[in-house]
């Protein structure tokens, strides 16, 4: 899909409308302008990034494959959680634009009369709208620092075009822009005036706008900055807001964090804007303190992160980063390897990535090149000093200790009440074989690419099409992960090791008996014998004295 270059300079996608499965989605421009809905497998495939890496990069100099370990740290493994999250985002956008549909007639004519409603503020009644009936919803994800949340939803995002241009709409004409998403983040000090000004700048960063210059100038109040980024998200067709960092309301002042809270709500119930909230524990409270969030935060059903259990999701995860190794020695992932590091990140996905990473540096730098669990032992006492507290009180499971770190803490009972912990083990088994089923199709597409590759090389060498397939089959079938161009010299040994060989001896004898009275071999010998090259060649008679020619003038005289 080509995309159009903005005045500002930024990226928009032309719209592309596509025919909808659901009813109910067909006809609205904003949804069929959407990409596909994707099934487990596809969202697994799209979710994924895999960095480049080759086992000969094990060879090169300490200093290089230190720079080379930080690919860890972009490496995206889909987790059954994160199909989840992809899913809900799907269900969400597209249940907020149903309502919302820029063709029909009930819509345009709330539109016309919605600045009454919306100059109600944030605090005023915004349920009882006989114009306007919302679809939407949203909902919150709260969970421990280190999971990977933002990351996540960051990777979700991706999947959407941000800004999406339409012009005409079947045979209607239609212009205008769709900003399908915007992420901000909760100014730490938790204030209103903060979030507004954040929206009005990423406006205008999108769109080359100046509504941070017409706005947020200081001759606006608060009321008027949240009235004016309601009309500037209808008019934009505003599909889904992602508010991250949600826990710096706890330094709102005096029911700073309510009226926050109120203005979601009013998001919600005034324009139909899907809204999720992120952040992690510290947040529970907050969340907690309004009902009417609560409920409109449960559309979708909400989502705590928990640390991951030792069980076939965190195997998914190891298996996914001990792929790539930098040390010189290539060291398998053993059930003790397995059981240390998860004892030492206690199942939280950064710290374990950080681990893994340190280890190998470790081993690098220190020369012996292996990973232990020693070494993973030692890496995490001198390194994750700062949080060894937490972790060890997620070791011994006292939930009085764990109590004090607001970061690792979802022990809220009254919070987990609003929310369903367990998911149904049908689904989360069928998302985890559709992982794993995608795992390892990369790996049969990669050992296939090889194959392809080293057979096509052989051609190039002039060897017969048959040969070279059964050749390189032959190599394969050793079972080790080879490089293409070590896959080549195997097939080419085994090739020449049927009959060169005696060819080959039959050709040195040969030489060699050929060479007998080669003169560079006779003074080469004499050397050895410290003799000069004159002594060499007259010891074989290949240099007469003058006596000798005398002798033999004399007698044919």
């Amino acid at each position: 899909m080509d995309k159009l270059k903005l005045p500002n300079g930024i990226l928009a996608v032309p719209a592309e409308y596509k025919e909808q499965v659901i009813p109910e989605y067909s006809g609205n421009p904003f949804i069929e302008a959407l990409p596909p809905i994707l099934s487990a497998e596809e969202a697994a495939e799209k979710l994924a990034f895999y960095p480049p890496y080759h086992p000969q990069e094990r060879r090169l100099e300490s200093h290089y494959r230190i720079h080379m370990v930080q690919r860890l740290f972009q490496i995206f493994q889909p987790l059954p959680v994160h199909l989840d999250l992809e899913s809900r985002i799907s269900r969400i956008l597209r249940q907020g634009y149903l309502a919302r549909n820029p063709l029909k007639p009930q819509f345009v004519q709330y539109l016309k009369n919605s600045d009454e409603i919306i100059n109600k503020g944030i605090d005023g009644t915004l349920e009882n709208n006989k114009l306007f009936r919302t679809t939407a919803s949203g909902f919150s994800i709260v969970g421990v620092s280190g999971m990977g949340k933002s990351t996540a939803i960051n990777q979700v995002l991706r999947m959407y075009p941000q800004v999406i241009l339409h012009s005409r709409y079947k045979e209607t004409k239609f212009s205008v822009y769709q900003l399908v998403w915007l992420k901000l983040d909760c100014p730490f000090d938790g204030s209103i005036k903060g979030l507004c000004i954040e929206f009005f700048n990423k406006i205008d960063a999108l769109l080359g706008t100046n509504y941070y210059t017409k706005f947020a100038n200081g001759r606006y109040s608060v009321d008027h900055m949240v009235t004016a980024i309601c009309k500037i998200a209808q008019n934009l067709g505003l599909g889904l807001l992602i508010i991250d960092e949600i826990q710096h309301l706890n330094e709102a002042k005096s029911g700073g964090e309510q009226r926050m809270l109120n203005f979601f709500v009013s998001l919600v119930n005034t324009i139909g804007l899907p809204i999720v909230l992120i952040g992690t524990p510290k947040a529970l409270n907050v969340l907690q303190s309004q009902f009417r969030q609560a409920r409109r935060g449960s559309g979708q059903g909400d989502m705590i992160w928990e640390r991951l259990n030792k069980d076939d999701i965190w195997q998914l995860l190891v298996d996914a980063l001990w792929r790539y190794q930098w040390t010189r020695k290539e060291t398998p992932l053993t059930d003790e390897i397995n059981d240390v590091l998860y004892e030492e990140s206690q199942g939280i996905i950064d710290i374990a990535v950080k681990l893994y990473a340190m280890a190998q540096i470790r081993a690098i730098v220190s020369g012996k090149e292996e990973i232990t669990p020693n070494l993973i032992r030692q890496v995490a006492k001198e390194n994750l000093q700062l949080v060894q507290p937490m972790l060890q009180a997620l070791k011994k499971g006292n939930l009085m200790e764990i109590a004090k770190y607001d970061d690792i803490c979802t022990a809220n009972v009254d919070f987990v009440g609003f929310f369903s912990k367990n998911r149904q083990a049908v689904e989360m088994e069928m998302r985890l074989k559709a992982l794993q089923k995608q795992q390892q199709q990369k790996e049969r597409e990669e050992m296939l690419s090889v194959k392809e590759q080293a057979i096509i090389k052989l051609l190039e060498l002039n060897i017969e099409a048959k040969k070279a397939q059964k050749v390189v089959e032959q190599v394969m079938e050793e079972g080790e992960k080879l490089e293409v161009s070590e896959v080549v010299v195997r097939a080419i040994q085994l090739l020449s090791s049927t009959g060169e060989k005696t060819k080959r001896r039959s050709r040195e004898h040969n030489v060699k008996k050929m060479n007998e009275n080669d003169i560079r071999l006779i003074v080469e010998e004499g050397r050895k014998k410290q003799m000069t090259a004159y002594e060499a060649l007259k010891e074989k008679n290949l240099i007469k004295g003058i006596d000798d020619v005398i002798f033999q003038a004399r007698c044919s005289a």
